[in-house]
């Protein structure tokens, strides 16, 4: 008893789910285009009150009028009034669609992605970094847009069949109440086999789905640009692929077959005995009784009854739809939803300002793990910046040196230990404040679908203030290098970047596009400058003038850098060796050279590179 219960329970409150998500792009509808909301529905319910007074009650007259001789004036007069009718409703239709429709949509469309655009400013990075939370996340973007259509549609279906219901179900009762009863059996009846074809249709989907899956696979290995050079250069890779791509096809058709049978004769019993012969064959011929033998309708009602109770049960099969549309609907809505419904975790606990200059960094026993399941990556961090120090940190692949800025920069809190700032837990500082005091440059930079002065700048801005600041854009370009680019570029600091939007933008190497990046870095006025591999896609000559004009502009800044070139770390105050989440070594250039340790090593491997330029 308790177990059902508790399903009876659960069940409603999936219903009441069901229904809050649904609801709550209704109610974002509403609020944000409530007259094109209001016409939808009117629309909606003026055309099925206008196609039964036309299918259905018009029918009926005229037939009558003819069985039982009627005026034909009084005919005309009648049809005059279903025509004009019409036409306003189609005058209604023509505004609806071609003009409310269009202004309104994309206002609640707007509104809903400004909602969703404000809660991804503010999502943790962890949130990108969880597979599971990401793809979610992009899949509620994708959605947004196709969630409202959907809503939409359903409101739309809802009332459309709702009114035909009534307007059928009423005269049905009053002409023939018995004829009810046959079209709630021959529903109930449908839908009872319907379900059983469902069931074994979703089954069937299930068992194709990783078969399915696998030829999209191999589909896209084909076409994807990603995969040309290695299909092409190795002809045994799609030797492979042409024998999988045959058994997959071999694999889907036998589950096929193997629910083609069941398949076929639900599909004849929902269609054929439930709809065809109880409609057709007992319905019409109870109707020519009541109409033959006891004489208690019309032979025009006959016609009339029959052609309603189909409308009818058609309705009523539309609206029995509708639940498991908002369920669909609901499904996506739910990912929406939980999207902006997420609490973030890396919040300012005492918002305070954070100081005007440069500050002693600490970082006092950190220890860091992206999960419990995969362990720390950083172990026991303890580690002093200066101000204005310049501090590199090295080291092989995966030993953490990425992971350790992203905590500096407050993209993640430590697992372990604490960061200080003037003494200060960096915890307790207006979050988006000390984020502003740093400016950075990762290897993973991107370009920006926009002109050069506004890749500089990162900031909301015109050609009117790109001009205002052009001094500072300029020297932050020349210094990382991308002035001789500069001086070659059609508009100059108003040049579009890249073909995105614009057929005559310019696109710009890896190099070159790197030197814009480190521009950023330049033109910041940060008291902190994190670079994370700031030269890697630089020859060595333009990493060397890289580095002179970076020891150069920021005397007065704090600066953190990773490279895996040791020649760009030998000028560095200090040279923190990181291994496996740990620092192994902590010193000048020349005495790490002088103890013949880790970072020895690592210098003797690319010291031949770089003999010439030191």
């Amino acid at each position: 008893m308790d177990k059902q219960n508790n399903k009876k329970k659960d069940n409603k409150q999936k219903l009441k789910r069901i229904l809050s998500n649904n609801w709550f792009i209704i109610k974002i509808s509403f609020e944000t285009a409530p007259f094109f909301m209001l016409f939808m529905i009117f629309i909606a319910i003026q055309a099925q009150c206008l196609i039964f007074l036309e299918h259905t009650y018009g029918i009926k007259y005229v037939l009558e009028a003819v069985e039982f001789h009627k005026p034909f004036p009084v005919v005309v007069q009648f049809l005059l009034i279903v025509m004009i009718s019409w036409a306003i409703s189609f005058l209604l239709g023509t505004i609806y669609t071609n003009n409310v429709h269009q202004k309104s949509l994309p206002k609640i469309q707007k509104r809903l992605k400004e909602i969703m655009y404000e809660k991804a400013k503010e999502l943790d990075l962890e949130c990108y970094d969880n597979p599971e939370y990401y793809n979610e996340f992009v899949l509620s973007l994708s959605e947004a847009d196709k969630s409202i259509t959907r809503t939409h549609q359903i409101i739309d279906t809802f009332f459309r069949a709702l009114t035909s219901v009534i307007v059928s179900g009423v005269f049905l009762l009053v002409t023939d109440s018995l004829s009810i009863i046959f079209v709630l059996a021959s529903f109930g009846l449908t839908i009872f086999f319907s379900q059983l074809l469902n069931k074994l249709n979703f089954s069937n989907r299930l068992e194709k789905n990783p078969k399915e899956r696998k030829r999209s696979y191999i589909h896209r290995v084909f076409y994807l640009n990603d995969y040309a050079k290695e299909v092409r250069l190795n002809p045994s890779i799609r030797t492979r692929l042409y024998s999988e791509f045959d058994q997959v096809n071999k694999d889907i058709y036998g589950i096929e077959k193997k629910y083609a049978v069941k398949r076929t004769w639900l599909h004849f019993v929902s269609h054929y005995l439930t709809n065809d012969f109880v409609s057709d064959v007992v319905y019409i011929t109870y109707l020519v009784f009541r109409a033959a033998v006891q004489h208690v309708i019309s032979y025009s009602s006959v016609v009339v009854l029959w052609n309603s109770s189909g409308d009818m049960k058609y309705n009523l099969q539309t609206m029995a739809t509708v639940l498991p549309q908002i369920s669909e609907n609901s499904l996506y809505i739910e990912k929406i939803r939980n999207f902006i419904s997420y609490e973030k975790k890396i919040t300012s606990i005492k918002n305070l300002p954070v100081p005007k200059e440069p500050k002693t960094l600490e970082l006092k026993n950190v220890s860091f793990g992206y999960s419990e399941k995969d362990g720390y990556i950083l172990h026991d961090i303890c580690l002093t910046i200066e101000p204005n120090q310049k501090i590199a940190l090295v080291g092989y692949n995966g030993a953490g040196k990425t992971t350790l800025i992203k905590l500096i920069m407050r993209l993640y809190d430590p697992s372990e230990g604490e960061i200080l700032y003037n003494g200060i837990n960096i915890k307790d500082y207006d979050i988006n404040e000390y984020r502003e005091m740093i400016g950075t440059i990762f290897q993973d930079f991107k370009i920006f679908a926009t002109n050069v002065g506004y890749n500089v700048v990162l900031d909301y801005t015109d050609e009117d203030t790109i001009t205002r600041r052009e001094k500072d854009i300029r020297n932050a370009l020349e210094f990382s290098g991308f002035k001789e680019k500069l001086d070659t570029l059609p508009q100059d600091l108003l040049t579009e970047l890249t073909t995105e939007f614009e057929e005559n933008g310019v696109d710009l190497s890896g190099g070159e596009s790197q030197k814009l990046a480190i521009a950023r870095a330049f033109y910041k006025d940060a008291h902190l400058v994190i670079l994370d591999e700031p030269s890697s896609a630089l020859d060595p000559i333009a990493e060397y003038q890289l580095n002179e004009a970076m020891l150069q502009t920021v005397d007065n800044k704090s600066v953190i850098f990773i490279s895996h070139r040791l020649s760009t770390t030998r000028n560095a105050d200090r040279i923190i060796m990181l291994e496996q989440g740990r620092i192994i070594e902590e010193e000048t250039h020349e005495e790490l050279i002088r103890l013949q340790q880790k970072y020895a090593d690592m210098w003797k491997a690319q010291a031949g590179k770089y003999v010439d330029i030191a």
